[in-house]
């Protein structure tokens, strides 16, 4: 009598996993569409109009029209391809961070990365006066900036063994100093500088070329391969610290390896795009539900 209650039991799990994962595969694809029309609408949106048979020709550089071809290979498909790796990068980043520290509000704005590399950006625009430059010296310093607060945040975590809770306060802490610092030399900029910076964190999709996605693209696709491989450890981690650990799981080493990959994304996606605060907190929540 119990192993047939048993194997019911087992018949409705299975039933339910596989409509589960139908839904899943579903949405997915719906997403999918979803990127695909707004990639097509993305293509279109300038001051260049054009039939969207003559931008898909484009891509390829196919159309007859050279100009066609320049505007959407050196200018709309790059800031498309970002995108696309600076809101999947975020996004993944976000829901990882969320997991290996059990915590809802944890992404890179809410850690610091992203004001980090703010404060990197106004050092660089206002005090080494680089804000009249095109190279990459505003990006390099974004960069160092966010991933100083990667490296406090990893030590409090290494050394002085502060609980995930604990890390994503010190992290809310961390952002209203470097917000504070950000302000401050906001007030010894004179006008260019200030509208410099104020560009700057609004945030510039179209300010990326094909080199540049080189570094986000790779550093994307090692935390996409890297959460897939441990994607079993992720769930097991949402059960609960036990849980994983009577699996087998070494959950500090998986915590500081999957925070190192996540500020590193998060702070190369930001020292190159600006400032983008939403995405690495919404986007996993959407998905989840």
């Amino acid at each position: 009598m119990n192993s047939v209650h048993s194997k019911l039991e087992n018949k409705e799990i299975d039933h339910l996993y596989h409509k589960n994962t139908v839904k899943s595969v579903a949405f997915l694809l719906g997403l999918g569409g979803v990127l695909l029309v707004t990639i097509l609408l993305s293509l279109r949106s300038g001051s260049y109009d054009t039939p969207i048979g003559e931008l898909i020709k484009g891509i390829f550089g196919l159309s007859e029209d050279r100009k066609i071809n320049l505007v959407v290979q050196n200018n709309r498909l790059p800031r498309i391809c970002t995108a696309i790796l600076s809101g999947g990068g975020l996004g993944l980043a976000g829901c990882i961070l969320q997991a290996v520290l059990r915590n809802p509000l944890a992404s890179a704005s809410t850690l610091g990365v992203s004001q980090g590399a703010t404060f990197g950006a106004a050092f660089a625009i206002v005090v080494l006066g680089l804000g009249s430059t095109s190279g990459f010296g505003i990006p390099l310093c974004a960069f160092l900036g966010s991933i100083a607060v990667a490296l406090v945040i990893l030590g409090l975590s290494k050394f002085r063994q502060v609980s995930p809770e604990g890390i994503v306060l010190a992290g809310v802490a961390i952002s209203s100093m470097f917000t504070g610092a950000t302000t401050l030399i906001q007030y010894f900029a004179d006008e260019v500088q200030l509208s410099t910076l104020v560009f700057w964190t609004f945030g510039d999709l179209g300010s990326t070329g094909w080199d540049d996605l080189g570094g986000m693209t790779a550093i994307v696709t090692v935390l996409c391969v890297y959460c897939f491989l441990h994607r079993w450890d992720y769930n097991a981690l949402l059960s609960g610290e036990e849980t994983a650990i009577s699996l087998g799981i070494h959950v500090k080493r998986l915590t500081l390896i999957n925070m190192v990959l996540c500020c590193l994304c998060s702070s190369v996606i930001v020292s190159n795009v600006g400032l983008i605060s939403f995405i690495g907190l919404v986007a996993p929540h959407i998905v989840r539900m």
